[in-house]
């Protein structure tokens, strides 16, 4: 039964307004770099992301439509240090595409294989796919870290959540590797490095308050050892 602190679903203004704005930005991000609007491999790149994350969006809206409103802002409570390493993961995942669309599209510093190109497709789409399952049986997942004592959140172990501890983690590094392949750009995973490990500091952080301040964690984390990959960590 949902509560008064449980976020409303996204308005149909909103959808619209994104799945517009989406594809512009990154249209933006692509082709103003390359320094060409025909470059064909920004263009596979762009109709793929779009397609799987309008994908994931209509699954959603089916099955935990709150969770676009619970993602949309940063809510009351979010951790000071959290603020500061999401806005650095943020500013380093930006750099990603540009900087990779600049490389491939325009300097051709890189010569990456097909193979790889291909694995970072399949790094891209496998992570959102991911992200999607978490953000499906998880009504807690909000973009900012914070005990929401407001929503009765509790250990939520179904899902991806039965495997690692942090699938959303698992699935944003997935993405993040994915990019640079994806788009043909060794350059690129610079930034894309740098996003990744401070995403792990912040998937240690995380654990740790979740272990302190979050009842029923301490064991869940017992019962699932790892954290972001299993057998490795």
């Amino acid at each position: 039964m949902a509560s008064d602190a449980d976020p409303k679903p996204l308005t149909r203004t909103a959808a619209i307004l994104y799945a517009i704005g989406f594809p512009l930005s990154l249209i933006a991000l692509v082709f103003l770099p390359a320094g060409r609007i025909g470059w064909l491999p920004g263009w596979i790149f762009i109709a793929t992301l779009v397609a799987a994350f309008g994908l994931s969006a209509l699954v959603l809206a089916r099955v935990n439509p709150v969770i676009f409103r619970a993602r949309s802002r940063f809510q009351p409570g979010t951790k000071k240090w959290d603020l500061i390493l999401v806005t650095a993961i943020l500013l380093a995942f930006a750099a990603e595409i540009p900087v990779a669309a600049f490389d491939a599209g325009r300097m051709g510093w890189s010569v990456v294989p097909p193979l790889v190109i291909t694995i970072g497709y399949l790094l891209l789409a496998g992570g959102i796919a991911l992200t999607a399952w978490a953000q499906a049986v998880n009504p807690f997942f909000e973009p900012g870290v914070r005990i929401q004592a407001e929503r009765g959140q509790h250990v939520i172990t179904s899902g991806p959540y039965g495997i690692v501890r942090h699938p959303g983690y698992t699935a944003a590094i997935a993405m993040f590797v994915g990019i640079p392949l994806a788009l043909g750009s060794w350059v690129a995973l610079l930034p894309a490095v740098l996003a990744v490990a401070l995403l792990i500091l912040r998937t240690y952080w995380e654990d740790r308050l979740l272990q302190t301040e979050l009842s029923g964690y301490s064991d869940y984390a017992r019962e699932r050892r790892y954290r972001l990959f299993p057998g490795i960590w």
